[in-house]
């Protein structure tokens, strides 16, 4: 009941990214299906069943990272003073937090069985019904317990991780002499991790994934008629290919937080006006917010550019595509995601600081330095992450275009 009251009255932007949320589930969830369908229409084909499901994992994957970035973006999970007063503290909230994302999630999941259930053609009365019973496997009967149990797996990955990450964690401190003095203990404290010590490690995954790849990857171009023809091993996917290019996507998500503070770091040395100097501030203070979620939008566009680099020589009118509409459906669910994620980090990062940018205005700092030192670091992300992410892309698919 709760939740239904601060779902009311909560910010149309708010709700806004709840509808983007049960549409990132719908769109998970109808991938699902149609892998579910696939599988019972051909049981004689179990591998490529068993393909088609675990790449149904990077959706899901990124549809689970949008959702707690909405749950922790969502000022009604926010401690309050009322709120704790009426036993609503912290762990109680974050409980709430996760019962609205599975709630989203499960609106979004039902949405997509009546779409697949109306395209197949089990429901009728629509211009709709049946329009792609031959792609969907019409013919093959859908079995309901293995259809809801795929379409529960992602509010209920949802809610967990938002009960996970979301929860308050005590700060640890390390044991000092009891007869110490409160200067003392306090200098005894653990001092918080750096954000850019998880840059070294970054460039280190990479390295590893980019040197495994080029050691697998010296197989033939892909047939673009397969499923799933990366090179390495014929008949299906070399394991220390796809191994190599998840350790250079992890590499860019530890990079992503120590890439984002040296950029504020390098706009703020020497000299600086106001609104450079204001630029890498905000860009170092918001490091660990905002430098993930752009590290994992920086690998799934280099995936996408190693994709077109890797397949584009396939992509003519008159021959065969490698990539059907249910792949496009998925990347285009993975792309949508991680790119809410970002922005979504960023308005989290903006609302963090809101009470700095009042104190700032009443100042007299006029409201286009603001605006200005916005653009500065904008424009400094993309001067380094593209390029970076772009000679990722090329340095993936080159041993696999040879």
């Amino acid at each position: 009941m709760l939740g239904l009251r601060l779902a009311r009255g909560a910010h149309p932007l708010v709700l806004l990214r709840r509808l983007l949320v049960a549409l990132a589930a719908s769109g998970v969830g109808f991938l699902l299906l149609c892998t579910l369908g696939f599988a019972v229409a051909h049981p004689e084909q179990p591998e490529e069943s068993l393909v088609r499901l675990l790449w149904c994992a990077v959706p899901l994957a990124a549809a689970v990272q949008f959702a707690v970035a909405v749950a922790r973006s969502d000022p009604a999970t926010r401690p309050r003073d009322g709120l704790d007063a009426a036993g609503f503290g912290p762990v109680q909230l974050s409980l709430l937090a996760a019962a609205s994302t599975a709630a989203a999630c499960l609106v979004g999941s039902g949405a997509a069985l009546l779409v697949y259930l109306e395209l197949r053609g089990d429901l009728g009365g629509t211009p709709l019904s049946g329009a792609a019973a031959h792609l969907l496997d019409a013919d093959a009967g859908l079995p309901w317990g293995a259809a809801l149990t795929l379409l529960g797996l992602l509010p209920a990955l949802a809610a967990g991780a938002c009960v996970v990450l979301l929860r308050p964690r005590k700060e640890r401190t390390s044991s000092a002499p009891k007869h110490a003095g409160p200067g003392v203990a306090e200098a005894a404290r653990h001092e918080p991790r750096p954000v850019y010590a998880g840059l070294p490690w970054g460039v280190a995954v990479i390295a590893t994934g980019l040197a495994l790849e080029a050691y697998v990857g010296h197989a033939p171009a892909p047939e673009p008629g397969a499923l799933l023809a990366l090179p390495g091993r014929e008949g299906a996917a070399s394991p220390g290919l796809l191994g190599g290019w998840l350790l250079a996507c992890a590499g860019l998500v530890l990079a992503g937080p120590g890439l984002t503070h040296w950029c504020g770091a390098l706009l703020a040395t020497g000299r600086p006006g106001a609104v450079r100097l204001l630029a890498g501030r905000i860009l170092q203070d918001a490091a660990t917010r905002i430098g993930r979620p752009l590290g994992v939008l920086c690998a799934v566009a280099s995936g996408a550019l190693a994709a077109v680099e890797l397949y584009g020589a396939a992509w003519e009118h008159s021959g065969p595509r490698p990539f059907g509409p249910l792949t496009g459906l998925g990347a285009a669910v993975v792309m949508a995601c991680v790119t809410a994620t970002a922005i979504t980090a960023a308005l989290e990062a903006r609302q963090t600081r809101g009470e700095t940018t009042t104190a700032l205005l009443r100042l007299g700092i006029p409201l286009s330095l603001l605006r200005g030192a916005a653009a500065v670091r904008t424009c400094a992300m993309l001067a380094v992450l593209t390029p970076l992410t772009w000679a990722i892309a090329e340095l993936a698919a080159l041993p696999l275009t040879r």
